[in-house]
């Protein structure tokens, strides 16, 4: 697989699978501007050829791309070598730009597919994982417990596949009907890593192999995938017979596909360890450099993130100290306190179900109150519609504490704030607002509006370091804005969280390039920084199956701080803060390096007002 995937892409150097555009048609910078537009286009249609449900997802399936909403995408390994081919092809097409003729938007835009596909063309050279491409989730193991179209494609099924009339629900049973194959095509590629010596820890086997049950004892009498297509159908008056239907493909289909995949998890079970760094993986410390500069768009060193990691997080205890003390938290380290404060009562959910009511209750408050501070954070506002959901139970075990998307390009599909609700403890009424803030308003769904109002390709293409570090970002804007000033608890929540992320570059780098146990990155966010037990064994399988993604968070938000010390400093009273935060989500999802330069761009159209 590894030498089929070279192969490809070095061919691909001399042949091209797409067209290229003729230097000669640049001939003034009208022509220019155009053509590249078209390149950007084109690019766009073709990321969404191999990925026929973020068209959905964004809501532009329709029209010319209405064939896509039948479709899923295909995790073959030959499907990965045809994506790999189609970037490789368009990359070279722009890079045979003359980019000085360009605007600067669009000039940008060319940079930030090249940074793009340049860095996912070398994850596709490693023989085995999946690489993000548009997306933050590179990872060595192509199903395990959070990843894996068993957890994908119910979900986007379920929530993103539109079923507003009959060609909804034929298009439904048309993904349905391919997600056997889609699952098959995994697990080739899991066979065939298994044989280059690619094995995931015994951990993370054990809870994938745990959630695939719940996954194949639900296909087996049709579950989820058969209820929400019958209950769609039925709220809308569709006549037809879905339910016969789409049991028949489950339980006949999916089931036996799921059973294929649980069968090679085990075999790997029976071989697997409980190492947990990709130091020990063949390759592996090659591939934690490209994930760590894939999550982080920079060349920072495993060595350079952990001492990062380290010396931000005493920074932040030290500002956590004062209000530990003015809440009667005196003595003991600050993780120690931390770990007391989670066990107060005034700070807990009720458990069951009427915990969970409480907890989304009190999300919607903190959102609301979120929205009413926006005029104060931006000139221009994008689209904030959300929906708080639940993350599906047979997916919680893997899942984050939370995590949010902004919705469809049209609007119809709103933003979603996922909460895991599986245990009302993993969450607190002093780190819920700091939550709501990241995952949804001023963070991650308000990001993804002003992202859906850009050209297609730029709307597609994401980069972990943005995304993550707007989202500490937003934490920090709400707490600079005063959200916390009569809730001191609050703002002891804001901080821990961003120590959390400290945290996180300390146990990454510390996994995966200096041989730290699974044991140890749990007991590091425990016992230093207080965190949550039960959040924390999550994070840390997490960080062992997405190297290098937990990394991003941080570095992206200290470089958007450090990006507006610059622009303050430059601009003097000139400065605004709506005007700069409105220039970091105008410019869109860009890599480090770009972001820079559109915060140098707009330093200096501001000087010259």
């Amino acid at each position: 697989m590894m030498l089929n995937r070279r192969e490809a892409l070095a061919g691909l150097a001399a042949t091209g699978s797409l067209p290229l555009l003729s230097n000669a048609a640049f001939a003034t910078p009208a022509t220019a501007e155009a053509e590249t537009k078209a390149l950007l286009e084109s690019s766009a249609e073709h990321l969404l050829q191999f990925g026929p449900e973020r068209a959905t997802s964004l809501g532009v399936d329709t029209g010319a791309r209405a064939a896509m909403r039948s479709r899923l995408s295909d995790r073959s390994a030959g499907g990965q070598q045809r994506f790999a081919q189609a970037i490789a092809a368009d990359l070279k097409r722009a890079e045979s730009l003359d980019a000085a003729a360009l605007s600067f938007p669009t000039r940008t835009s060319v940079d930030v597919l090249k940074s793009a596909f340049r860095t996912a063309l070398q994850g596709f050279a490693f023989p085995y994982g999946d690489v993000a491409v548009g997306d933050y989730r590179n990872t060595p193991y192509v199903v395990i417990q959070n990843v894996g179209a068993y957890i994908d494609t119910p979900q986007f099924l379920d929530t993103d596949h539109p079923v507003d009339n009959s060609a909804d629900a034929e298009a439904y049973l048309a993904r349905l009907a391919q997600y056997p194959a889609q699952l098959d095509g995994e697990l080739g590629r899991l066979r065939s890593a298994r044989a280059h010596g690619l094995v995931p820890p015994s951990f993370l086997l054990d809870k994938a192999l745990t959630q695939l049950g719940i996954a194949l004892k639900g296909a087996q009498s049709g579950g989820n995938l058969v209820e929400s297509l019958t209950r769609r159908t039925t709220a809308k008056n569709i006549a037809g017979d879905w339910d016969a239907r789409s049991r028949r493909i489950v339980t006949g289909e999916v089931a036996p596909a799921l059973q294929r995949q649980i069968a090679e998890l085990q075999a790997e079970r029976a071989v697997a360890t409980d190492i947990a760094g990709m130091w020990s993986r063949p390759q592996g410390e090659e591939y934690y450099r490209w994930a760590l500069k894939a999550s982080t768009t920079t060349n920072l060193t495993p060595d350079e993130v952990h001492a990062m990691g380290l010396e931000q997080l005493k920074d932040l205890h030290r500002r956590m100290d004062p209000i530990l003390k003015s809440l009667g938290y005196t003595s003991g380290t600050i993780g120690a306190r931390m770990q007391a404060l989670a066990k107060d009562p005034r700070y807990k959910f009720s458990e069951g179900d009427k915990g969970r009511a409480e907890i989304v209750a009190y999300i919607q408050h903190w959102l609301a109150t979120y929205r009413g501070l926006l005029p104060r954070a931006f000139n221009t506002h994008a689209p904030s519609d959300l929906e708080v959901k639940r993350i599906p139970p047979e997916a919680e075990l893997g899942a984050p504490a939370a995590y949010g998307d902004g919705g469809s390009i049209d609007g119809k599909i709103p933003g979603k704030f996922w909460i895991n609700l599986r245990a009302t403890d993993l969450h607190s009424k002093y780190s819920l607002p700091d939550l709501a803030a990241h995952e949804a308003i001023p963070g991650h769904v308000l990001q993804g509006g002003y992202a859906n109002k850009l050209p297609l390709i730029r709307t597609i293409l994401a980069f972990n370091a943005y995304s993550e570090g707007w989202a500490l970002y937003a934490e920090q804007l709400v707490d600079e804005l005063g959200v916390y000033d009569d809730f001191p608890v609050g703002r002891l929540g804001y901080l821990q969280s961003i120590a959390f992320r400290c945290c996180r570059l300390v146990v990454d780098s510390g996994i995966h390039a200096k041989r730290w146990t699974r044991q140890q990155g749990v007991d590091f966010f425990v016992n230093v920084n207080g965190s949550n037990p039960l959040e924390v064994a999550s994070e840390v399988d997490r960080y062992c199956s997405w190297p290098g993604q937990a990394c991003g968070y941080q570095v992206g938000h200290s470089t958007i701080d450090r990006l507006r010390d610059k622009a303050r400093t430059a601009l003097g009273s000139k400065y605004d803060l709506k005007a700069f935060d409105n220039a970091v989500v105008d410019g869109g999802n860009v890599p480090m390096d770009v972001l820079a330069s559109n915060i140098d761009d707009y330093i200096a159209r501001t000087k010259a007002e």
